[in-house]
């Protein structure tokens, strides 16, 4: 196998401190590697030394002469003066692109719901990413690097992007949070910490078991951290098979590391308390419409939230999940039927917005002037410093301004406030958005022990699975529908409607109203079908007509009598293609 890039005893700081300290590693032909790390330690510098972006301070940087390198940033370089056509697909017409297997898909998928002749300035944030990565995967690369490629895509184009990415011989290198999808892609795991990178073969669980087992040999002495690490062992242990199928390296030595470690929580005892706190009566949705402009979200749904439930919510983008937290949290109001909330529910909803922070304010005070002392299930009393401290608030960052944190930072001291007011009922509306691993490791590990009702809303599959029971789907019918066998019930319950309409991949996020669309199975849409089949054939038959007439030119170039006869039959095939591609549009518009 080639090497198509190497670091030698590279190293980088900013200002006086190191990120990258003598950091030698290698990226060969087909490698998939995922990077893991805490905010802040380098790994978005480690993709930019690695692709040039950045020279190292010391050291060596080689790559393959005449590498290709595909590299999805943070941000985006889409210029602002093109359409959305034009930044993907280079201004290709919708036969040229829709012609291609691939390229149709990846742009059904992720710029489903974007129209293609909109303009990039107006585009929002999430859809300048997918544009961004819709435009990268269109792209022959030999490496491709993706910085938080799973930013603003529902769990159902998480589920293709792996699939998507896992079938590519292209080498990957990606920097996520999201441990489902390290699992779903990865080969190996690479941890960035303390100026180093540490290479662990396997996904996400695999680096769990191996960190676990490294730090049992090297008797660790950040016990807070190992005791972390040895809860989500035991988790990933008793949780789905497939996660630990393939491990390459001994695990008996992990199982032993396991033994008398419990389970995450204790179900029974938290609902014994949630009930003690909360009442029979949670919250209740009876018979009701929710309709937000000309989307109605919600019709004669009834829906049971009870003490103690730990409910995951899923659905495309656009399905109305941020709408339903609303409904529960007394936000929004019902078009019709009733929300009725029990009479000791205390409640918090924690939001995507992060403007409800005081920029003036400091960490450690504001914390103090909520709470000084919060008492943990077990008894166990914990000062507002130790909370803040167990979020990764530490040293000078106890004392900031809350204006100078980043989000990351913002979204802990977020989420560590509205802990601390010791609501009953926790609605969280993607919270796992700029936290990175070894947080979202702290915050399933507080809700482990968190005797309440809480319902999420995340993209994110693993933390879906690791704090809640149960999870419901926003399925486009009006109802909250549960499903039994969670994620991938829903995954297949998508791709089997996506079938009977005759589309092989997601194409909207954002429906229009029924009326605008061709009945699924009716007759206008199997006429648009039929007219789409016949079009493309005839398309393609003067194409390959064109490729003929155009040989001859060449063949007959002085021959002017010849050259006549070829240039009007060019021109008839052109007036014949053009009068097609309107038609053909026209179809397309019935069946989206």
């Amino acid at each position: 196998m080639s090497n198509l890039l190497n670091l030698e005893r590279v190293s980088k700081s900013y200002g006086v401190r190191p990120l990258l300290s003598e950091v030698s590693l290698g990226i060969g032909a087909g490698d998939r590697i995922g990077i893991v790390g805490r905010n802040g330690d380098g790994k978005t510098t480690l993709l930019e030394v690695m692709t040039g972006i950045e020279e190292p301070d010391e050291g060596r940087v080689s790559r393959q002469r005449g590498l290709l390198v595909g590299y999805l940033h943070q941000g985006d370089e889409l210029d602002d003066t093109h359409s959305v056509r034009e930044a993907v697909l280079g201004g290709r017409s919708d036969h040229e692109w829709a012609a291609d297997a691939r390229t149709r898909e990846i742009v059904e998928v992720l710029l489903a719901g974007v129209a293609l002749d909109r303009a990039v300035v107006g585009l929002s944030g999430g859809e300048r990413r997918r544009c961004s990565l819709a435009a990268l995967l269109l792209g022959d690369h030999d490496l491709i690097v993706l910085d938080e490629p799973t930013n603003h895509l529902d769990v159902e184009a998480v589920a293709w992007l792996a699939q998507h990415l896992a079938a590519r011989s292209s080498a990957l290198v990606v920097v996520t949070h999201d441990r489902w999808f390290l699992d779903a892609v990865c080969q190996w795991t690479w941890e960035v910490h303390d100026g180093q990178v540490d290479a662990y073969e396997g996904g996400y669980a695999a680096f769990v078991l191996a960190k676990a087992e490294r730090q049992r040999q090297m008797a660790a002495s950040e016990i807070r951290r190992q005791n972390l690490v040895r809860k989500e062992l035991a988790w990933l242990r008793r949780g789905p098979p497939a996660r630990t199928s393939k491990p390459k390296f001994r695990i008996d030595a992990a199982n032993q590391l396991i033994e008398d470690v419990p389970p995450p929580r204790d179900r029974l005892e938290l609902e014994r308390f949630a009930t003690q706190r909360l009442g029979k009566d949670v919250i209740d949705v009876e018979d009701v419409d929710l309709v937000r402009g000309e989307r109605r979200l919600l019709s004669h749904a009834t829906w049971r939230i009870g003490p103690g439930d730990r409910i995951g919510l899923v659905g495309v983008n656009g399905a109305g999940k941020t709408s339903v937290l609303g409904l529960l949290a007394g936000e929004l109001e019902p078009t019709a039927g009733k929300v009725k909330r029990g009479r000791t529910v205390a409640l918090q909803h924690l939001t995507q917005q992060l403007d409800d922070l005081d920029p003036h304010g400091r960490v450690l005070p504001t914390v103090e002037s909520i709470r000084r002392l919060t008492k943990t299930l077990e008894g166990q009393e914990l000062t507002a410093t130790a909370l803040l401290e167990r979020f990764g608030f530490t040293g000078d960052r106890l004392t900031a301004r809350i204006g100078d944190l980043s989000g990351g930072e913002r979204r802990r001291f977020q989420l560590l406030r509205l802990l601390l007011s010791e609501p009953n009922v926790l609605l969280l509306d993607e919270p796992t958005n700029d936290l990175d691993i070894e947080t979202l490791n702290v915050l399933e590990d507080f809700l482990d022990g968190w005797p309440g009702t809480l319902v999420v809303v995340s993209h994110d599959r693993y933390f879906l699975e690791r704090v809640t029971d149960s999870v419901w789907a926003l399925l486009g019918d009006g109802q909250v529908s549960m499903l039994p066998r969670g994620v991938d019930e829903y995954l297949e319950r998508r791709a089997a409607a996506l079938h009977l309409e005759g589309i092989a991949v997601p194409t909207s996020t954002d429906p229009e109203p029924a009326s605008a669309k061709a009945k699924v199975g009716g007759a206008e849409e199997r006429a648009a079908r039929k007219a789409v089949n016949r079009i493309d054939k005839r398309l393609e038959r003067i194409a390959e007509r064109e490729a003929e007439l155009n040989a001859e030119v060449l063949v007959h170039a002085q021959d002017h009598t010849q050259l006549a006869r070829l240039s009007a039959e060019l021109q008839e095939l052109a007036a014949e293609k053009e009068e097609l591609e309107l038609e053909w549009l026209e179809a397309a518009e019935v069946l989206e």
